[in-house]
């Protein structure tokens, strides 16, 4: 629901690219740096708790961020939440990984993230209307959705409800170091290609693809909002089948063909010229998306079960690198350069997500595979 509206949002603000790239990031630097923080949290209190306060303060923040009347108040509102939002999805991911084996763990992450899609489908078209409105409406408007998602946590979300099998919060004995994840090698590449993908998927299409579209394609903020709102359908639409394949392929199958996806997403925005290029792109990003948003997950699974918080955490610090780093460097680059550098620049990287999913060795257990190697 926001995503159409923090660009442009900024933008009233006489912020340039590089300073709305900033804006992006920020919420993204907020998460990175608070991600261990809430991995212990998890480890300490349980995933429902951590869940619902995280999503409160996530609210609060969005709600602080509709009443900004300066750029430097919407940059540290939109920071306040960092912290909230690294509680709820490092603990959603915990309770997950825990409660699924290796053989629907691809699945179970599908259905999981079409949740997010749900809202997805809704929230851009939305957004783009009421920014049409009032570019503080959308802020306001998810604020309240965040809260009943808050009280849904601390409600529904009980020990009962999970099963027998599942506490709320795992024994110290149980639980996996960091320092020994870190000796694995498919979860160094889970780590690394995580970064790449939300360099692609959150933070250039977040900061300055909207900013490319109105200006260069241009295109009104509800046309904005309509290709978020298509590259959602794309990705809903083949969420639950692409969980399947990768739990029959592999992970290694599911992030060849996400990656494959997304590559040819960025030729077309490279070459964008007319509107339909947008729609197109933004739908490769989609289903390409259905893969690159299940299959690095399913590997970190696959590997600790949602045994430490902390192992957790740090994945998700790498996905948040990738959006801290992405819109400052591609923002930086528009101003120096132009849009098309900083596209070429940033389909380059990706080209190097495509060969470490190549490297990756299977890790789900039915392939009896080893992890030591390089």
């Amino acid at each position: 629901m926001i995503v159409p509206a923090i660009p442009l949002f900024a933008k009233t603000f006489h912020a340039n690219a590089t300073s709305v790239g900033l804006i992006i990031s920020t919420f993204a630097l907020a998460r990175f740096g608070s991600g261990l923080i809430s991995g212990k949290f998890v480890d300490a209190i349980g995933e429902r708790l951590t869940l619902g306060f995280g999503l409160a303060m996530v609210s609060v923040s969005s709600f602080l961020c509709g009443m900004a009347h300066s750029y430097w108040q919407l940059l540290v509102f939109r920071a306040a939440g960092g912290l909230g939002s690294s509680m709820f999805s490092v603990s959603a991911s915990a309770l997950l990984m825990r409660s699924v084996n290796n053989a629907q763990r691809a699945q179970a992450q599908s259905i999981y993230n079409s949740g997010f899609l749900i809202g997805g489908v809704i929230g851009p078209a939305f957004g783009g209307v009421l920014s049409a409105i009032s570019l503080r409406a959308p802020f306001f408007v998810y604020s309240g959705t965040l809260i009943a998602a808050s009280l849904t946590a601390f409600l529904y979300l009980h020990e009962k409800r999970l099963g027998k099998s599942i506490q709320n919060n795992q024994p110290s004995d149980d639980r996996i170091l960091l320092r020994d994840a870190i000796k694995l090698f498919p979860y160094q590449i889970a780590l690394v290609i995580t970064f790449i993908s939300n360099w692609i998927l959150f933070g250039l299409r977040s900061s300055i693809l909207p900013l490319f579209t109105t200006s260069k394609l241009h295109l009104s903020t509800a046309t904005l909002g309509f290709g978020f709102t298509a590259s959602a359908i794309a990705q809903a639409s083949l969420l639950v089948a692409a969980g399947k394949m990768i739990d029959f392929k592999g992970r290694r199958f599911g992030l060849l063909v996400g990656s494959s996806l997304i590559i040819s997403g960025m030729i077309f925005l490279i070459t964008a010229t007319h509107s339909w290029s947008y729609f197109a792109l933004m739908i490769l990003f989609g289903l390409g998306g259905a893969f690159m948003g299940t299959a690095p997950v399913s590997v970190v699974g696959d590997l600790f079960g949602g045994r430490g918080g902390r192992v957790i955490a740090l994945y998700q610090m790498a996905g948040d690198a990738g959006m801290i780093a992405c819109p400052i460097i591609v923002g930086y680059l528009v101003d120096r350069f132009s849009y098309r550098i900083a596209f070429e620049v940033s389909a380059v990287l990706f080209l190097y997500a495509i060969y470490l999913a190549f490297k990756l060795p299977e890790t789900r257990k039915e392939f009896d595979v080893s992890f030591s190697g390089n």
